[in-house]
């Protein structure tokens, strides 16, 4: 079964209502930030995971129990526990799921944009984020760490080729990790590489959530500052994507499986938690029951605890 979770507080996209169609974790990437891990699975050829069928009963079926609470949402959103293009069928599931009268959104780290197919069925949403970290080479194996089949001019390429073409909202995310990326050259060369997109918004970000990583750390202020600045230059939205989401997240009638859905690819912090609790009249007791049970965990990060 695939994992609708949600709606969730998203910083892009207001209330999402979450589409995770690859199984965990199947991706082009092993991203040293990733806040689900390292990859288990690395691959670059497109299957079959979940039939475009059940991801739509599965997301009306949630869309329904939403409504049914008052939860408004906003995107139906691709965002998966891998990368969501290496389902070949999620130009189906788009097509499928715009029936249910929601915009579509997905985030992708942009690494198949170089095969036309992929490019074609992302054209259906109404909404795409792509994954640009570095210009250069080194930098792009160190911190996304890609399939060793994958070669960074035809990641390129084809975001190039899809940004001419596409029609919805394009959008760009810059994961900045100290001493990496962050340098005024790296992040002029990127500044430049994503003027050339002309991208309806350019995110900033930084590893709020726990990496895969130990390495992975926040750059300083004044760097992340220095960014906004740099990229403004050239491009004329850009936005940092550094803040808390919020703790509005939707309860829709069953506490456990809520929990697990949303925390499988979205930790939660520690007040969200308490605040979903109240919000489904439910105690910490289901809390304590499931991490007891190895479903989920605590961690501490930047002083603020989550569950994952």
């Amino acid at each position: 079964m695939t994992k609708i979770f949600g709606p969730v507080p998203s910083r892009r996209l207001g209330r999402s209502l979450g589409i995770n169609n690859i199984p965990p974790k199947i991706c082009s990437y092993s991203c040293a930030y990733c806040q689900l891990g390292p990859t288990k699975q690395m691959q670059v050829e497109r299957t079959a995971f979940f039939k475009p069928e059940d991801i739509l009963f599965e997301v009306n079926e949630k869309v329904k129990r939403a409504k049914e609470v008052g939860a408004n949402i906003d995107y139906l959103t691709f965002v998966a526990d891998g990368e969501p293009t290496l389902d070949i069928n999620i130009g189906k599931e788009i097509e499928l799921l715009k029936n249910l009268g929601y915009k579509i959104a997905v985030i992708t780290n942009a690494s198949l944009l170089w095969r036309q197919d992929v490019r074609e069925e992302l054209s259906k949403a109404d909404w795409v984020s792509i994954k640009v970290d570095s210009i250069g080479e080194k930098n792009w194996r160190k911190i996304n760490c890609p399939h060793r089949s994958l070669t960074l001019n035809d990641v390129f390429d084809g975001i190039r080729i899809f940004a001419k073409s596409y029609q919805g909202e394009l959008v760009t995310e810059t994961m900045l990790v100290k001493s990496i990326n962050d340098t005024i050259d790296c992040l002029k060369e990127i500044a430049e590489f994503l003027s050339e997109l002309k991208p309806f918004k350019a995110y900033i970000s930084i590893p709020i959530r726990p990496p895969a990583l130990r390495w992975v750390t926040c750059p300083g202020e004044e760097v992340i500052n220095q960014a906004y600045q740099i990229f403004a230059e050239g491009i004329n939205n850009v936005e940092y994507l550094i803040g808390y989401e919020g703790s509005a997240f939707s309860f829709t009638g069953n506490i456990e499986e809520d929990l697990l859905s949303i925390t499988s690819v979205h930790p939660m912090r520690e007040d969200a938690v308490k605040k979903f609790l109240e919000r489904a009249e439910g105690t910490w007791d289901v809390i304590q029951t499931l991490i007891s049970g190895g479903k989920i965990k605590e961690a501490v990060l930047f002083l603020f605890k989550i569950v994952v």
